[in-house]
């Protein structure tokens, strides 16, 4: 009897062990916090009026909108995207290097959009 009750608390003990593993942490182990994101042809560099007609003029409205295929002059909820068509708040948004902006700059811009 007191064999078999030994045998039954060394059992009970190891199923109480196994299940508790189940919840430990794996060690070493590594979740990705890369987003593998994509960024379009002026991702880091000047992000100003030229280059937003340069990919205007590559710009497909019946191709699906991707890093490469967007409007740069669209906005969302009156904010414009990036260099990369992300909007702010977006996974991936960087804020674009804009240059120096003037108010005789924006009327030119101002004219041209109305064209």
């Amino acid at each position: 009897n007191k064999s078999n009750t030994k045998k039954m608390k060394f059992a009970l003990f190891a199923a109480l062990v196994a299940s508790a593993s189940a919840f430990a942490p794996v060690s070493n182990s590594r979740v990705s916090t890369a987003l593998n994101l994509e960024y379009g042809e002026y991702d880091g560099q000047m992000w100003n009026n030229d280059s937003k007609k340069i990919i205007y003029e590559k710009f497909d409205p019946a191709a699906p909108r991707s890093v490469m295929n967007f409007n740069p002059f669209e906005t969302f909820e009156g904010n414009s995207p990036d260099a990369s068509g992300y909007y702010p708040g977006e996974k991936g948004y960087k804020d674009p290097a804009r240059g120096d902006v003037s108010y005789a700059s924006m009327l030119v811009e101002r004219a041209e959009i109305e064209e």
